[in-house]
């Protein structure tokens, strides 16, 4: 196994997202670039759970109503958290959607609780900015891997190797939004 160290988002101390990847050399650099875009969505999509649900679920500390979506956001945070990096740990496609499933769908039982509607979910779902796979450049030692090749292309056949790639985009990376759609409900 191929262990990709990945890191996306503005380099900042908050905005940076990055997780471990497990590939093959074998693998070709489309299929990477599918699960690692995705991976890196569902990290950022949970992210932005957290900066936009907890200032509203912190007023209602105790509430038995609100403690499911806490639980849910709590460990969707933990799992997604770049703090797996330092664990060796890598990130599921799987369980990152089911976290995000997860916390949809204690939002749409607590909303009212909240003092949000149904709609505000739905709201924040659509300004979301999510990287697109076809504009994102994956970047390895300062060249692109180039899509239709095979990852051993680039790093060989060793199946021990270690790398580190970088997610380019030219949309700003959704950590940006931060503050600015529950902020205007308040």
């Amino acid at each position: 196994m191929v262990r990709v160290h990945v890191k996306h988002g503005d380099g900042g101390s908050d905005g940076a997202g990055e997780f471990l990847y497990d590939t093959e050399t074998t693998s070709k650099i489309d299929e990477i670039a599918k699960d690692i875009i995705e991976i890196a969505n569902f990290q950022s999509k949970i992210q932005c759970f957290a900066v936009e649900f907890e200032p509203h679920l912190s007023k209602l500390q105790g509430d038995p109503k609100a403690m499911p979506l806490v639980r849910a956001l709590s460990e969707a945070t933990s799992y997604a958290s770049k703090d797996q990096v330092k664990h060796n740990k890598p990130l599921s496609l799987y369980v990152l959607r089911d976290h995000t499933r997860s916390i949809e769908k204690e939002f749409l039982v607590t909303y009212s609780v909240m003092g949000l509607s149904n709609s505000d979910l739905q709201q924040f779902l659509s300004d979301l900015q999510i990287l697109e796979e076809n504009t994102v450049q994956l970047l390895w030692a300062g060249k692109e891997l180039t899509r239709g090749k095979k990852l051993r292309d680039f790093i060989g056949r060793n199946e021990k190797t270690k790398i580190v790639i970088r997610l380019q985009s030219p949309i700003p990376p959704p950590a940006s939004l931060s503050g600015t759609f529950f902020s205007l409900l308040e």
